[in-house]
């Protein structure tokens, strides 16, 4: 089953255990995926497309991701 459910940074932040303006910066490095959606302006991930980027970043292998 997939997981449809629209984060912002703000889950996204809150499920990797960093601050909110990590993930902005992750995003202005190229570190975070492409939004899957963009509304007035804000990006918008679905939750499965961070768990899958979560599972896939490097020293990521033993630690496990909130929510």
């Amino acid at each position: 089953m997939t997981d449809r459910r629209l984060w912002s940074y703000k889950e996204i932040a809150a499920h990797i255990g960093v601050q909110t303006d990590t993930v902005r910066s992750y995003r202005k490095h190229g570190l975070l995926p492409s939004p899957d959606l963009s509304e007035g302006g804000k990006p918008y991930w679905f939750a499965d497309t961070i768990r899958s980027w979560v599972a896939s970043r490097p020293g990521n292998r033993n630690r496990r991701p909130r929510s």
